[in-house]
């Protein structure tokens, strides 16, 4: 089977889109399929459908029903001799944010209507699309994530941040843009350094939205005592990376299942997470399991303060924390589950 994953960015850029595809990528050619990434991104219709005749997919796998979606339609209606079928997987953005926007509530409908399958990585999303229904939800596929560590190269995150051996560094690996808060967790942070000086922060993250940016880094010029940006680092080396943090941060006001919570409990750091219903999902069990993370009242600046002071005052709570997602990572499905339940679902859309 050839595949065409077409995704809002592939590597190298470094978003948790592009992380996501390259797994995708890895895990399906292990599996016998031929695989080829491309990044919508910067992509109109025209050269999609020269894309498409090069490299004559059986089938295409569409990630993110907007920004890619609206591609693979705009192709379909422009070109019916080049109509491969395409499956496609929601982002979070897609159904907590898109959806509320009138002008791009109807293109993500109508992506999802004409796709063969969606595809489901959060069952908080599951759950939205079936209140959503409008007559797709029985081609609406849960799969559960699963993420592989793209190297084991080094990578220096403590001194990077110019941490000394007293300091507890938080990280927060994240594209610069709305949706992940990154300068409100600054700002938040600087409230904890002002009472824990011995606070560090590491930013590590590409700009994707430039107005954004510009706000983030005139604050962190404000907070360079205790706060570092870095736009990369290396997908080889993000293990290593996540060795050096005391504690692992997703500020987003959206998700659909982070990578990042994934990466984060299988290295066995302690989380401190936004309290959103996919963050809640993919982190918390009610079957008695230890806690893996503090959760945070997203729009409350005194409950972050609280539950970062919490974790650096508390070094056997962080160890705990970390011991508890450790666990829960090894019962997270391997890369190569993953593929074979992506895989039955193309089949089943070139049936």
């Amino acid at each position: 089977m050839r595949l065409l994953i077409l995704t809002p960015t592939a590597l190298p850029s470094l978003t948790g889109n592009a992380i996501t595809a390259e797994r995708w990528r890895r895990s399906h050619e292990k599996q016998g399929l031929t695989v080829k990434v491309i990044a919508a991104q910067g992509l109109d219709p025209q050269n999609l459908r020269k894309e498409i005749q090069r490299f004559q997919p059986d089938i295409i796998h569409g990630h993110h029903a907007f920004k890619s979606g609206k591609l693979l339609i705009n192709h379909h209606n422009g070109s019916a001799s080049d109509d491969i079928p395409f499956v496609i997987s929601c982002a979070g953005t897609d159904i907590n944010h898109d959806l509320t926007l009138n002008e791009r509530r109807a293109t993500i409908l109508e992506v999802c209507k004409t796709a063969r399958a969606i595809i489901i990585q959060s069952q908080d999303l599951d759950l939205k699309l079936k209140d959503l229904s409008d007559g797709f939800y029985n081609r609406v596929h849960y799969v559960p994530p699963s993420f592989t560590w793209l190297g084991n190269d080094s990578f220096d995150l403590r001194g990077a941040a110019g941490c000394e051996s007293h300091h507890i560094l938080f990280f927060l690996p994240a594209g610069i843009r709305p949706v992940k808060r990154n300068l409100e967790c600054l700002i938040a942070i600087n409230e904890v350094h002002k009472v824990r000086s011995s606070t560090k922060v590491m930013f590590a993250g590409p700009v994707l939205d430039t107005e954004y940016a510009m706000q983030f880094l005139y604050m962190l010029e404000q907070c360079s005592n205790f706060a570092r940006w870095i736009p990369a680092i290396p997908p080889e080396a993000m293990r290593s990376a996540y060795n050096g943090a005391d504690v692992v941060l997703n500020t987003s006001s959206s998700e659909g299942f982070s990578n990042v919570l994934l990466e984060t409990m299988a290295s066995g750091k302690p989380i401190l997470a936004s309290d959103i219903q996919s963050n809640r999902r993919a982190i918390l069990r009610d079957n008695g399991e230890r806690p893996s993370c503090c959760l945070f009242d997203l729009y409350s600046q005194t409950d972050f303060v609280y539950q970062a002071l919490k974790l650096i005052d508390d070094a056997s709570l962080r160890k705990s924390l970390g011991e508890a997602g450790f666990i829960r990572a090894k019962q997270w499905p391997g890369p190569a589950d993953e593929a074979e339940l992506l895989i039955k679902i193309y089949k089943q859309a070139l049936a």
